[in-house]
């Protein structure tokens, strides 16, 4: 499944075709949302926003559609006078005079009052997306070290949306690489020093992400495998999905373990 930095970029994709510009064109399959296609109709997107693994696509009269992948949705965005070219269930589609974006497959799609959004039962359950909502360090340290969350095992924590939104399996094993830290530690037995670090490699390793398309490895360490032709799967990251193979920074060999019923990677040297 995507993680927050993919969902971002589709965010990102949709703004660039859709905001500012009159719907020239509104279709939805399900019928509950049939009256809304002459309600949107000449409307503007003013903008698209990723909350976690969600999408809140906004319209200048202030209703506001939500759409969830899950496992199989995906949003296409193609031009206008090009014909389906997928055999996927279409879900929804909004166009242009000349783009269209189509939802396809998504089973997750409402439309809502923005005033109203607090109270959606899955956005009101999520924290806040590092990548929209402008997470600083220290907000980050402060949720961390919350009665909440400082007594639970950072590994799992990591995972649970209601500490931020949008980080999943390959952001963990990263994240925890690049902090130096195990998936058994609790925030509350880190120094400040650590734990701050733990946030600081939060907000940067999500933010490579979605600025370079899931790479979280680091320049330096993925530039020689480059340059000698590896496919992007050799280089991506630093310890995810590289088990058996040399830590970049130590040459000690990646492990890898269950945590939480989801693979974890992690270097027994760099995060002893």
């Amino acid at each position: 499944m995507p993680e927050g930095p993919e969902i971002r970029r589709v965010a990102d994709r949709l703004n660039r075709v859709l905001a500012g510009r009159p719907l020239a064109d509104v279709w939805f399959a399900f019928a509950e949302l049939k009256p809304a296609e002459i309600q949107l109709l000449s409307h503007r997107v003013t903008h698209v926003d990723s909350w976690g693994k969600a999408l809140l696509t906004h319209f200048d009269n202030g209703q506001v559609l939500y759409s969830h992948n899950q496992l199989y949705g995906r949003w296409r965005i193609e031009r206008r006078e090009q014909p389906l070219s997928s055999t996927r269930s279409l879900r929804a589609a909004l166009a242009t005079s000349t783009h269209v974006a189509r939802l396809y497959s998504a089973s997750s799609i409402s439309l809502w009052d923005e005033h109203d959004l607090p109270t959606h039962p899955f956005l009101s359950r999520l924290g806040p997306d590092l990548l929209t909502h402008d997470v600083q360090t220290d907000a980050l340290v402060e949720r961390l070290t919350s009665r909440r969350f400082a007594g639970r095992q950072i590994g799992s924590l990591l995972l649970d949306q209601g500490l931020v939104a949008g980080i999943g399996n390959y952001l963990r094993s990263e994240i925890l690489f690049y902090a130096g830290l195990r998936e058994h530690w609790r925030p509350n037995e880190l120094s400040t020093r650590a734990i701050t670090r733990l946030a600081d490699m939060m907000r940067q390793i999500t933010v490579q992400a979605w600025r370079e398309a899931g790479v979280t490895n680091t320049p330096e360490w993925r530039a020689p495998l480059q340059a000698q032709g590896f496919r992007r799967s050799v280089w991506r990251h630093a310890v995810f999905n590289r088990a058996g193979e040399p830590c970049f920074a130590c040459g000690t060999l990646v492990e890898k373990r269950p945590c939480n019923s989801r693979r974890l990677y992690y270097c027994p040297h760099c995060q002893s």
